[in-house]
């Protein structure tokens, strides 16, 4: 198995659509804005935001449906090269609720957003090898550690 995207279940389409392609301007391999479905290429992966209530008749499920579980707890996460950067650049067009501030336990520089549909979204970049690794590494049996790189794919370092 692997992770092909990330779906977003949106009650608000066509303004995703706009959020994603025209002010986070990520190129729109599949769909439009009246297509109810839509993907985008984000560099390493795809995300696809898709009509709510037709994935949930997709699924013969109904949003009224008390038995059926809250669907929208997600957070997307970007790893940029500057967050500060990427902050200004965006800060006119997005409405941030923090500031790019440093997380140093866990290693990165870190700013938040949300989309039109309340979808929360990091951008963040690497600073360190936090606390989180130091604490990974003193407990690990094998020499090989988890460790991000944000603006690469590289999942896995030898130490």
């Amino acid at each position: 198995m692997r992770l092909t995207h990330t779906r977003l279940l949106v009650n608000n389409y066509q303004e995703c659509y706009q959020f994603y392609k025209d002010i986070l301007s990520f190129p729109c391999t599949w769909g439009d804005e009246n297509s109810n479905y839509a993907q985008f290429d984000t560099g390493y992966t795809y995300l696809s935001i898709f009509d709510k209530k037709q994935m949930l008749e997709g699924i013969g499920q109904k949003e009224s449906d008390k038995n059926f579980p809250t669907l929208h707890e997600v957070a997307i996460i970007f790893g940029v090269d500057d967050v500060d950067a990427t902050y200004q650049s965006l800060n006119q067009k997005i409405n941030f609720i923090t500031k790019p501030h440093n997380r140093e336990d866990w290693g990165i520089r870190v700013a938040h957003f949300k989309d039109p549909s309340g979808t929360l979204i990091e951008i963040n970049q690497r600073i360190s090898k936090g606390k989180w690794y130091v604490n990974l590494t003193k407990h690990c049996c094998h020499p090989i550690y988890l460790s991000f790189t944000y603006s690469k794919y590289k999942v896995l370092e030898a130490v």
